[in-house]
């Protein structure tokens, strides 16, 4: 079990539980792939299960009925949980969710999660404090696509991703990139080809290589920062 164990605290909130805690959860937990492109919530349906990545990452898009264009609004990796809706008591997922960059991780039934919060208060605390740090991030980002530049926002992004990735390379589309910046596809060209003259990336074919992560944070807005500060601060208190 102990290997188990370690394995389930790739994820950093189950990281946090205590071994007791950590044993009631992992009974309810089963190991999924995330497949590029996987939706694992969809827009006004009811949401089964809850998602504990490992690796990956995990894109939440506004509503698509109440937008021209669905634009992401906040991202998933191994740091958090998809899942703070039912955590709250919600039955449907007011957007689309699904995976940005593939990984692996685990998923619980919706039912399971509200049993386990209810009957395991060190459980309850660090999804209180996850989700306050989720709603820091979603909050966060509608404020940065108003106030900073495409380019400080792609920075941003670029950075946010290479944080839950392993190695320097992930794969991504210019027109996956353009959803999840709100901007049309000539616009994320254009900056994806500065950003690759400047030599922070190169862009080949559907993939990006991080070539200059110090520039990046240079361009990138003080977004970025802000947030990944929040979250250890929150999360290290819960720990």
């Amino acid at each position: 079990m102990d290997s188990v164990h370690s394995d389930l605290r790739a994820n950093r909130l189950l990281a946090m539980l205590d071994d007791a805690t950590l044993h009631a959860v992992a009974a309810q937990l089963e190991p999924v792939t995330l497949s590029l492109r996987q939706n694992l919530y969809e827009e006004r349906q009811t949401m089964t299960h809850a998602w504990f990545p490992a690796e990956g990452v995990l894109s939440m898009l506004g509503a698509a009925s109440a937008a021209d264009t669905p634009v992401e609004v906040g991202t998933i990796g191994s740091e958090g949980m998809l899942g703070v809706a039912v955590f709250l008591g919600a039955q449907e997922s007011p957007g689309t969710v699904f995976v940005q960059v593939e990984g692996r991780g685990w998923r619980m039934s919706a039912r399971a999660l509200r049993d386990c919060i209810e009957a395991h208060s060190g459980l309850r605390f660090v999804l209180q404090r996850y989700t306050h740090a989720l709603m820091v991030q979603i909050s966060q980002s509608t404020a940065c696509n108003r106030a900073h530049s495409v380019e400080q926002r792609c920075a941003r992004w670029l950075l946010e991703t290479h944080d839950r990735v392993r190695g320097d390379v992930f794969d991504l589309t210019q027109e996956f990139l353009g959803q999840m910046l709100g901007e049309r596809r000539a616009t994320v060209n254009q900056v994806a080809t500065t950003l690759q003259e400047r030599g922070l990336i190169r862009y080949m074919r559907g993939r990006i290589e991080v070539r200059d992560r110090a520039g990046l944070e240079a361009l990138a807005c003080g977004c970025y920062r802000f947030v990944q500060e929040e979250f250890a601060r929150v999360l290290q208190r819960a720990a």
